[in-house]
């Protein structure tokens, strides 16, 4: 995570993955590299729903009066640029 004056930058390691690809992300499409860790966490409370982050992070940022989330999926990394208020 790395922090400026007129935006946060989110890089996460790991790219789209299965049925996720450059083109559908963000669309709703899931999958996960681990379903059995996926389960485990749910189950453990760590997760509420599969497949609502983005979704719910978008909504956030506009009830805040945000600019939407850019996201920039790659072969081996997503990056995500949450923009400052105007």
């Amino acid at each position: 995570i790395n922090w400026f004056t007129d935006r946060i930058e989110i890089n996460n390691p790991g790219g789209p993955y299965g049925a996720v690809t450059r083109e559908n992300f963000g669309a709703g499409v899931t999958d996960y590299r681990n379903p059995n860790l996926a389960v485990v966490m749910k189950n453990l409370g760590y997760v509420e729903r599969f497949g609502v982050g983005i979704s719910r992070a978008r909504a956030t940022l506009a009830q805040n009066g945000n600019p939407p989330p850019e996201f920039t999926p790659e072969e081996t990394h997503v990056l995500v640029l949450v923009r400052r208020r105007p």
